[in-house]
């Protein structure tokens, strides 16, 4: 039996490693479920519009779908490990997609490093409710650390099977607890109240849907594992439609269930009154269900932003890889491992600044869950909404251009055209109430949102310097080609 060379390094990621499973798998993990419904959403009902909160998922599972329509149809005709950055430079060329690329490095970085603050807190906890071991968030951080690194390191599918698991754990323990309030009857029975105009109008809507849109960040990683995919063709779209359907009507329901749970008119009130918004869900589930849930949620919350963290870590390692590959970055970053076929170079760069990062907050004494979990993940949500709305419109650039394909009139401008207009509204918004979200309204609810064009700059100006030095190279950015 002939067995593979070993030591040589490649730009190959391995082929057909994933099907449509384990790729819904790894999207639902980044959107973290159990982290989205005890950590986002509370914040959400408290900052945004309050008992409204359930409308405005449903407004943006609209808005994901509408995307997901020329998304996916050009995903059948690009297969491309770096995702938006691929779309939007078929679409509008080296320069765009270069910036495109520095957004979603910059994004997903901060989404990543910014789930360490989460993490740390949440295993900190749960460790001394369970075992009295009170050590600080951070010495649980970096131990997480290490192991996404070696995860990270190694095949894709070990991180796979091991988020397969940690997900199927979540979706259980909330679900109970849903049917538990209903069952229950809540505070105030079951009641509509949250679908109607005035709720969905009241409070600040526009950083409720930035919350909203946050819970689903992550989602759209379908397209970055089409090179490891079986039958990328067929299993991307699936796999993108599954995840927002799945990961929508499960935040939908949840969100209204715990409307339900405290009532609506008490929801906010009840919020506002605890240390941590965070233990709210906890609250809910020892009034309704008891000690036992509560604890397999504190268990589970640690294991599922730790998913979050292992998927993040995959993310920004293949847009790494990706733009390595092809000349933005330094080529060995696109290469990838000669036995595990992994984008380890990019996997060991993510792991050096989300460790620089986290130090200095850590130096800094900064509080885990309002400096570096809620400034940097609300940061990353503005860089994915900003790049979604790059891609709508890249679509329309790119069916234009290649009319050979004969793509349908929705799917190629009228749906893309809607999502493209519409994300930018939401963008702006989001923008425009940023110093909410960062509860400073100094320079910090600026400067955080300006490192979105300065990304895109730093992006556009390292396209122009591969230009200058190898046209033919910059010539092939976004087509996957060394």
């Amino acid at each position: 039996m002939t067995t593979p060379v070993q030591g040589h390094a490649s730009t190959e990621l391995r082929k057909g490693a994933l099907g449509v499973g384990f790729i819904v798998f790894f999207v639902i993990s980044a959107a973290g479920p159990l982290t989205a419904v005890a950590g986002g959403m509370p914040i959400g009902f408290l900052l945004g519009n309050g008992a409204g909160l359930p409308s405005l998922l449903l407004i943006v599972i609209a808005i994901l779908l509408i995307f997901s329509a020329g998304y996916t149809a050009m995903a059948r005709h690009v297969t491309h490990a770096g995702g938006f950055y691929a779309f939007i430079a078929r679409g509008f060329g080296g320069q765009l997609g270069a910036a495109g690329a520095a957004l979603a490095i910059l994004g997903y970085n901060a989404m990543q490093v910014g789930l360490y603050g989460l993490h740390g807190v949440a295993t900190a906890a749960f460790v001394k409710e369970m075992a009295g071991i009170d050590l600080p968030w951070w010495v649980w951080a970096y131990s997480a650390m290490a192991t996404v690194a070696i995860f990270g390191y190694r095949q894709v599918d070990l991180s796979a099977k091991l988020l397969g698991l940690l997900v199927a754990g979540e979706y259980v323990v909330v679900l109970l607890l849903d049917f538990l309030i209903l069952k229950n009857g809540g505070a105030e029975g079951p009641t509509t109240v949250s679908f109607t105009l005035p709720a969905l109008m009241g409070g600040a809507p526009a950083i409720g849907i930035l919350f909203c849109f946050a819970s689903f960040v992550g989602f759209e990683a379908t397209t970055i594992y089409g090179e490891e995919a079986k039958d990328p063709e067929r299993t991307i779209p699936l796999a993108t439609y599954l995840s927002v359907l799945l990961i929508g009507s499960f935040y939908a329901f949840s969100a209204w269930c715990m409307v339900v749970g405290a009532g609506a008119g008490t929801l906010v009130d009840t919020i506002a009154g605890l240390s941590d918004p965070t233990l709210f869900i906890f609250t809910l589930t020892e009034r309704y269900a008891g000690p036992w849930l509560s604890a397999a949620m504190s268990a589970l919350l640690v294991s599922s932003v730790y998913a979050g963290l292992l998927a993040f870590h995959n993310s920004a390692a293949r847009y790494f890889y990706s733009i390595g590959r092809e000349g933005l970055l330094p080529e060995i970053l696109g290469q990838t491992h000669a036995v595990h076929k992994s984008p380890h170079a990019g996997s060991v760069l993510q792991t050096g600044i989300a460790f620089f990062i986290m130090t200095a907050f850590v130096i800094a004494g900064s509080d885990p869950l309002l400096t570096l979990f809620s400034w940097l993940t609300n940061l990353a949500t503005l860089c994915v909404i900003a790049l979604m709305a790059l891609t709508s419109f890249a679509v329309v650039r790119f069916f234009r251009k290649r009319a050979d394909l004969e793509q349908g009139f929705f799917s190629a401008l009228l749906l893309p055209v809607i999502s493209g207009l519409l994300l930018s509204v939401v963008l702006v918004l989001a923008i425009l109430h940023f110093d909410v979200l960062t509860g400073n309204s100094g320079p910090l609810s600026w400067v955080l949102p300006a490192l979105l064009p300065a990304a895109g700059i730093a992006g556009i100006l390292r396209a122009a310097a591969l230009r200058r030095r190898n046209p033919d190279r910059h010539a092939q950015l976004g087509l996957g080609k060394a």
